[in-house]
């Protein structure tokens, strides 16, 4: 009689431990999916949204990056295609993919940093 009690209280104790293992693989796994989404989905997704927004405010006239390190100006752009002109030779213009794009360098932005230390030399401030 008490052996059948000790079976039975062990087999309850055994149950109970078998729902709070259950409950902590539960939680073990969704952290680790929520990790796993952090670490990797979401960066991604940011970066590709960044990305599509330098393209969408890419215009003739930027200085461009290419993602194998060449510097050009943009000379046309299409839909997927985009018009390159690379150094100082005008019959250097290729054609390439918008994804080829590392970094684009607005024209306005140069033009505006031009203005920006013309105005301080005048002022007698050196840039250094």
């Amino acid at each position: 009689m008490i052996n059948t009690l000790m079976i039975l209280s062990g087999n309850a104790g055994a149950k109970g431990g078998l729902g709070g293992s259950i409950g902590f693989m539960v939680v073990y796994i969704l952290f680790f999916i929520g990790l796993i989404y952090f670490l990797f989905i979401r960066p991604s997704k940011k970066q590709a949204s960044q990305q599509e927004q330098m393209m969408s405010s890419l215009k003739p006239g930027d200085s461009i990056m290419t993602t194998s390190g060449f510097y050009g100006t943009v000379i046309g752009i299409d839909d997927d295609t985009v018009i390159v002109e690379f150094g100082n030779n005008k019959n250097c213009r290729i054609p390439m993919h918008k994804k080829a794009i590392a970094e684009v360098e607005s024209a306005d932005a140069v033009h505006e940093e031009e203005e920006a230390e013309e105005e301080e030399t005048k002022l007698g401030k050196k840039k250094k």
